[in-house]
């Protein structure tokens, strides 16, 4: 089992899925319903951004974050404005 200094490794499944290992998903506070970006920068390294994709009342204060306008028409679900 991986711990905070061990890195964890998953495989590629078939259909290109790949399981995030419990021990991240509880560090980084991965839930279902989260969404994770993808990016490389060119020399084969890979990173992974969790984007939050909760909805509902936020148990943090500085979660919330003010759209402005009715959001649907102003913004986009990462609260960038169009």
């Amino acid at each position: 089992m991986a711990t905070e200094n061990t890195p964890a490794e998953t495989r590629v499944g078939d259909e290109g899925t790949v399981t995030i290992p419990a021990s991240l998903r509880r560090r980084l506070d991965i839930e279902p319903g989260d969404t994770l970006r993808w990016d490389t920068d060119g020399a084969n390294s890979l990173t992974v951004e969790v984007v939050r994709q909760r909805y509902g009342a936020f148990e943090d204060d500085d979660l919330k974050t003010p759209l402005g306008g009715d959001g649907d028409e102003t913004h986009d679900l990462a609260g960038r404005g169009w």
